[in-house]
């Protein structure tokens, strides 16, 4: 029997048979809420739903939870739990039985970090190695999760720009304002222009205070034309992410993660992605393209499951972090719901063909 004829089977087949039930559960990242993927999972559901034969897709979002407080171990557990109560609820009121929802987690920066430590602890939890995993995950998917860590550039770049900012402000202070204003942001901009080390967050933090204090006190004379509540903003947000995820900066820890991953997708048939955002390059002041997660090395094992998804249109590393889903600030919006539902639709392949085989081996064992 010719490939083709095969395949026009196998598809007659699965319309036979009851259509599988395929979650896409969406976590959100530190500071997220509800509408942090905005549309994003309502047209990934209608591509998936479109595209792949006899399947039930339901795009799900995990509940905002207060990530303001404690560090992101502490919401591993709750998302698991949730995600089991979930998978319980669906399979019954689907009718097919444990196991028969294929479950995708979705997740945008640091929840990306929930999704993959779902999954792991789902793998690792089993009875034993020959146990099929429960819930039944099938992909894990993030968007510009930093597994090997945030890019050093995401701050220096920040702190270039609050000195321009704030040498605007000593020529304008000077000339509104008298002396006195144009001395403060002065001031400002000495500290701001002094060169940033390449070093781990914790020798950046009190000179990216002090920058940010200075700039403030000396742009107030500016009001909303420095932009200085913009720029307090964008310190903050860091600031507050290095807090929350402070293994962020652990070599060894996230480095685990990531083989683990890997090994989730080599061993156990999970597809692993991450497609993070790259900000082309802009003359004369950056040279070379951006991004806010660090990228794997060219050579590493892991280079393959890491996806660049240009943008253009953000103005900085973190509003095209932040802004990954909404057409207005990423103008590969829509090019990131079709590699995203690629890769979907590839594990759903795989959860299939891993079914096959298990039948046919049934058959030839009886």
């Amino acid at each position: 029997m010719s490939s083709s004829n095969s395949d026009l089977n196998d598809e007659s087949a699965l319309t036979k048979t009851k259509p599988d039930l395929l979650l896409a559960v969406f976590i959100h990242g530190f500071k997220g809420n509800d509408n942090t993927f905005k549309e994003f999972p309502q047209r990934l559901q209608h591509v998936l739903s479109e595209s792949i034969n006899n399947a039930h897709v339901e795009s799900i979002i995990f509940p905002a939870y207060e990530a303001n407080k404690g560090r992101i171990g502490e919401y591993a557990s709750s998302n698991s739990d949730w995600l089991t109560t979930l998978t319980v609820q669906r399979e019954n009121d689907h009718g097919g039985g444990a196991g028969s929802a294929k479950i995708v987690l979705c997740g945008h920066s640091m929840g990306g970090f929930l999704a993959a430590d779902s999954l792991l602890e789902f793998i690792k939890t089993r009875p034993d190695q020959d146990c099929p995993l429960w819930p039944r995950i099938i992909a894990c998917v993030t968007f510009d999760t930093p597994f090997l860590g945030i890019n050093p550039g995401v701050v220096k770049n920040g702190v270039t720009k609050a000195a321009e900012y704030a040498n605007a402000a000593t020529t304008a202070g000077s000339a509104i304002f008298g002396s006195f204003a144009g001395l403060g942001a002065q001031k400002a901009a000495s500290s701001a222009s002094t060169s940033v080390p390449a070093s781990p967050w914790s020798k950046w933090a009190p000179a990216a205070f002090a920058v940010g204090g200075a700039l403030l006190a000396g742009a107030a004379a500016g009001g909303a034309y420095y932009k200085r509540n913009d720029i307090n903003q964008g310190f903050s947000w860091v600031m507050d992410h290095m807090k929350y995820a402070g293994n962020v900066w652990d070599e060894q820890g996230l480095r685990r993660r990531v083989d683990d991953l890997v090994d989730a997708q080599e061993k156990h048939g999970v597809i692993f992605r991450n497609f993070y955002v790259l900000l082309p390059e802009a003359p004369p002041v950056h040279l070379a393209p951006r991004s806010f997660i660090v990228q794997p090395k060219r050579t590493s094992r892991e280079v393959k499951y890491f996806t660049p998804m240009k943008n253009k249109r953000a103005i900085d590393e973190v509003e095209g972090h932040t802004g990954m889903f909404d057409a207005r600030t990423n103008d590969g919006y829509y090019n990131l719901g079709l590699v995203a539902a690629n890769a979907i639709r590839e594990a759903v392949q795989v959860a299939r063909s891993t079914v096959t085989a298990k039948l046919d081996e049934t058959s030839n064992d009886v």
